[in-house]
């Protein structure tokens, strides 16, 4: 599967629909994905959209990771999938969002699509903005994450 990169600036109708950027769509129509899953991210104000293989490998992988037979557990499953939302793009590459998701970014209509690889998120463009590392500091970041990787290895 081709990957999710760079980032698009977007803007909602007043119906709350906005197109998936071009890119994007091309990676999920490769992909085979009739569907879209969304979920609010725990850690950051974005949305995270994922093709429906992704979604299904991530759920399963977290699904081993929990014990069924424990309530903590069984919660955190249950917390993790009520905020997630099928979605279909319409003939035109359009998803439809409520108002409550944008409202959960911190958006009114422009919104910012940006690739994650396997997944791409939506934020609101100013807090993504404010969000981001310098350039240095990001460096640093990434050459401490190689490190650690390359020691695992």
């Amino acid at each position: 599967m081709n990957t999710f990169i760079g980032n698009t600036e977007a803007r909602a109708d007043e119906k709350g629909r906005i197109f998936v950027p071009a890119a994007y769509r091309k990676i999920l129509a490769e992909a085979g994905s009739k569907h879209i899953i969304m979920r609010r991210d725990t850690d950051n104000e974005c949305l995270v959209f994922y093709p429906e293989q992704v979604w299904n490998e991530k759920v399963q992988s977290l699904r081993s990771a929990l014990d069924e037979w424990d309530p903590e557990d069984q919660l955190i499953l249950m917390e993790f999938m009520a905020d997630a939302e099928i979605l279909d793009t319409d003939s035109q590459g359009r998803i439809l969002l409520q108002k409550k998701y944008f409202e959960t970014i911190g958006a009114a209509q422009d919104v910012l699509f940006v690739g994650m690889l396997d997944r791409f998120a939506m934020w609101n463009p100013q807090t993504f903005a404010e969000r981001r590392a310098g350039s240095k500091e990001l460096a640093d970041k990434i050459r401490e994450r190689m490190h650690r990787a390359a020691k695992k290895d």
